[in-house]
């Protein structure tokens, strides 16, 4: 009974610091880091102990799979030279880095110091990408964050491992990169054969809950086996956390073809929660830890002073080294005339919140007590670790909303998102309308007829709609048919509380509106998350205080009516089409891998260019960086 208490205890302590944090617009992990020092002093407060168990097969599984399956493996190919280059290149670079330094200061084996390093290399997901999206950096950033996140800690453990394996005895150079080579390539194949198997078998699945059972079931199942084959002479195995990472990817790809939608959507649900129960208590039993990290530190030879230096050394060289790598990792590749050719040049100041969004946290935390006990000046290490994820949560992650404003970062275009959402719907419901003509006309009536194409019809309108900027008719009729709903219901619980009705049938009408209310709410997600993940970018002009705007009022005839002036003469093919309210000049947008209508303005300073597309009205000002 006392452990089920202290359970539930935390859990409730999570769930209710994580929503308080949320609505202060706080950093929740930062929150429940403070709670959990707090509650470490206590004296009612029992001692928690994470284990290295704990953390390797209880954590890290379901929160790498839980990102795993959200990730595009689309975008992770497009991005894949940025990603191994920080994912990989980064962690050991920031290994060697950390692992020298703290062999300079504190005198520690060099393979204690590496394993140091591998701990405080990786960045954390969850705080990186959460932040970027909120303050609307470019999705290509939040991308490559993202693929980042997911493979680093992988590198990381696996590093780590080798470090550890290597204190007390004798690991060659050789040994090293071979095994770190079996552990990446064992674990890549472990997450593949995952993958095709449980893909094969979900397939075979009808139920939604028995196929969400095997999602919750496939972290481990990919985990285990890898972390039991051994390599005889290397001392190495598969990288469990690596196998997890390559098997999630794969079947969040082929959900589409392997679930209903109705299981997707369940998954989806499941895993949101476990994620948000498991990375959020991390933090908590983290904080938790404190008390007993600072007590250890008694054990240690090693004087206040020399302790301190080392802790604010080593959080001021993750920050640094993350800065010397990500800008000539970036830029030097695209020397390369085939690069730099198909990849345009990033701004600076973009460059510089990539290598500023560097975060660290519930890997970091948790790997640190993977240290063996005798790993030299180990409670020093542990309270190091610590520091870093504390310090770059606070430096970093509540400077970043302030340096994108201050630095005017360009992120997603909202109109932009709702003009490419637009065409996709577009596209998806003409291939509707051309089933009904080709298969369907003739077979059924004409009353059935036309609702299939009017429902199809409505669904893209309402996304056409929102480039207007006011509320749409779609989103009145999902405002209007909620509190239908909610009349609806009311009245069905006053039936079912007369008790002359079959529980079983009211339940099936209950089911029904709640299908029907999920799908409303889904409909105004949609309809604000561009504005939510961007409320930190330049606003709206509505009172027309841009002098670019107010003058550009009347467009002049287009230069090319028929397309991008410089697309059409080099044969290039274009996305959207711009048009400058200067000249009349018409250019691709910045989703075309041309940007041409971007380019015009720099070449010209022509400030405003309004949309090309039917039916559009706004423009924008590319020097205030206002719409209008």
């Amino acid at each position: 009974m006392e452990t089920a208490l202290t359970l539930v205890t935390l859990l409730a302590i999570v769930v209710a610091v994580s929503a308080l944090a949320a609505k202060a617009r706080m950093s929740a992990p930062l929150v429940l880091i403070v709670v959990g020092i707090a509650g470490s002093y206590a004296p009612f407060v029992p001692d928690f102990e994470l284990t290295p168990e704990i953390v390797l097969v209880g954590l890290l599984p379901p929160l790498l799979y839980a990102a795993a399956i959200r990730t595009s493996l689309i975008d992770f190919r497009a991005n894949k030279r940025p990603i191994i280059l920080l994912s990989v290149g980064l962690v050991l670079f920031t290994t060697i880095g950390v692992g020298l330094l703290v062999w300079w200061l504190l005198g520690v084996p060099l393979a204690a110091a590496f394993a140091l390093g591998a701990v405080v290399a990786p960045p954390d997901a969850v705080a990186a990408t959460a932040i970027a999206r909120r303050v609307g950096l470019p999705r290509k950033v939040v991308t490559i964050l993202e693929g980042e996140s997911l493979v680093n800690d992988a590198t990381a453990i696996v590093t780590l491992r080798t470090s550890i394996a290597a204190i007390g005895g004798t690991v060659s150079v050789w040994q090293a990169g071979a095994g770190f080579i079996v552990s990446a390539a064992g674990g890549v194949a472990i997450g593949l054969l995952v993958a095709f198997v449980v893909g094969r078998i979900r397939r075979l699945i009808e139920d939604e809950v028995t196929d969400v059972a095997v999602s919750l079931l496939t972290p481990w199942i990919a985990y285990l086996p890898a972390e039991e084959i051994h390599v005889k002479g290397l001392d190495s195995q598969p990288s469990g956390v690596l196998a997890v990472v390559v098997a999630g990817v794969i079947l969040g790809h082929k959900s589409p073809l392997i679930q209903s939608g109705a299981s997707r959507l369940f998954e989806r649900t499941n895993w949101t929660t476990i994620s948000y129960v498991l990375e959020n208590a991390v933090f908590l039993l983290i904080g938790l830890q404190i008390r007993t990290i600072v007590n250890d530190l008694d054990q240690s030879t090693l004087s206040a002073t020399r302790i301190a230096v080392a802790c604010v050394a080593v959080l001021a060289a993750v920050i640094v080294l993350r800065f010397v790598w990500v800008f000539p990792a970036t830029y030097l590749p695209r020397l390369v005339p085939r690069i730099a050719a198909s990849e345009p040049r990033p701004e600076p100041k973009t460059i510089f919140m990539v290598a500023w969004t560097g975060m660290r946290g519930v890997v970091t935390l948790a790997a640190v007590f993977l240290l063996p006990p005798n790993v030299p000046e180990r409670e020093v290490l542990v309270l190091i670790a610590f520091v870093v994820t504390v310090g770059t949560l606070m430096i970093q992650g509540l400077t970043i909303p302030t340096l994108v404003r201050v630095l005017k970062v360009p992120g997603p275009d909202v109109h932009e998102d709702h003009l490419q959402e637009a065409t996709i719907y577009q596209a998806v419901t003409d291939a509707g309308k051309a089933y009904l003509d080709e298969e369907v006309a003739g077979t059924v009536g004409d009353d059935v007829m036309h609702r299939l194409r009017e429902r199809a019809t409505d669904r893209t309108n309402a996304v056409w709609e929102r480039l207007g900027g006011l509320e749409t008719p779609s989103a009145q009729y999902s405002r209007l048919r909620a509190s239908m709903l909610h009349q609806e219901r009311e009245e069905l619980l006053r039936i079912r509380d007369l008790g002359s009705v079959d529980q079983s049938i009211l339940q099936r009408v209950m089911n029904a509106l709640d299908v029907e209310e999920s799908i409303l709410d889904r409909l105004s997600e949609n309809e604000t998350t561009a504005d939510r993940e961007t409320d930190l970018r330049p606003p709206v002009d509505p009172d027309g205080a841009c002098e670019h705007l107010r003058v550009a009022c009347e467009y002049p005839p287009p230069l090319t009516p028929t397309g991008c002036e410089e697309c059409l003469r080099d044969g290039s093919t274009w996305v959207h089409l711009r048009l400058c309210m200067t000249c009349g000049h018409v250019g691709c947008c910045d989703s075309s891998v041309e940007k041409h209508a971007t380019r015009h303005f720099e070449e010209t300073g022509h400030p405003v260019m309004r949309s090309f597309e039917p039916g559009e009205a706004w423009r924008w000002c590319f020097v205030d960086e206002v719409t209008g």
